[in-house]
């Protein structure tokens, strides 16, 4: 019990570090909130009368294409979070500060949970904006509370996911230049999905790829918490993947962490 709280302890420490450290410097997190919302505003305003009349209503729950779009555009910015973690935790691990926290009596796993929850937390506040962006353009959900906190409570799963599997991005980048280029694909990775446009509008070979990568039913619930639309199977399929990929991503950010301790 006592080695419980002295590791929560350190990890409330280690969370303090990062979420200070990235009010210090809010570039990196500025530039992660800005894409999603410009992308919104890009397609939205500059595509949106093409694209919003190649899907029809009936695809955006009976409103406009800002409604298709914006749960799409919501999901990037917990993408995007996965490039802050990465390079947080590449920044540390070069700059010697790993070393140094080893050397120090604390707790080995504060230092990988106090970047992913510090992280978690970022992210979430970067989705708060972007959600807050979308309602001002026009995106308007019929959800009831209940539904937006299992849509919330989704992005939050999706983004612990994606964090834990950044961590582990930082700890084998050699260098900070990779560590910021490995996650991009995770990025734009919606966008091979129905976060702009509905799988069947695409060629045979890229809507199968669509249709069942991860992001495409975790898009699709959320479309379905919000707007109305039909979910199916897409939640348990997106929750499947969300609680594989955390699962996959601490084991592996833990065993690299543990891996570099033993050089």
């Amino acid at each position: 019990m006592a080695t419980l709280s002295y590791a929560a302890k350190d990890s409330r420490t280690m969370v303090r570090r990062n979420l200070k450290k990235a009010l210090r410097y809010p570039s990196l997190t500025l530039t992660v909130v800005i894409m999603p919302i410009m992308m919104l505003l890009l397609f939205n305003y500059a595509f949106g009368t093409a694209l919003g009349s190649g899907i029809g209503p009936s695809a955006a729950g009976g409103g406009e294409y800002i409604d298709y779009l914006a749960p799409g555009i919501i999901l990037m910015a917990a993408t995007s979070g996965a490039l802050t973690t990465a390079i947080s935790v590449c920044v540390d691990k070069t700059e010697g500060i790993v070393d140094r926290f080893r050397t120090m009596p604390i707790s080995r796993a504060s230092f990988l949970t106090g970047h992913v929850v510090g992280s978690v937390i970022q992210t979430m506040t970067s989705i708060t904006l972007v959600i807050a962006v979308a309602l001002l353009v026009g995106f308007r959900p019929d959800a009831t509370p209940v539904e937006w906190l299992a849509a919330i409570g989704l992005l939050a799963l999706l983004t612990l996911a994606l964090t834990w599997l950044s961590a582990g991005i930082g700890l084998v980048a050699k260098n900070v230049e990779t560590a910021s280029n490995i996650p991009m694909p995770l990025t734009f990775l919606p966008f091979i999905g129905s976060a702009i446009v509905p799988p069947e509008s695409m060629p045979a070979g890229l809507r199968w790829f669509a249709e069942y990568q991860p992001f495409t039913p975790i898009i699709e619930t959320l479309r379905g918490l919000w707007l109305g639309t039909g979910i199916g199977s897409s939640a348990a399929i997106g929750l499947a993947w969300c609680v594989a990929l955390t699962v996959v991503g601490y084991l592996w950010a833990r065993r690299t962490f543990k891996a570099g301790a033993k050089r």
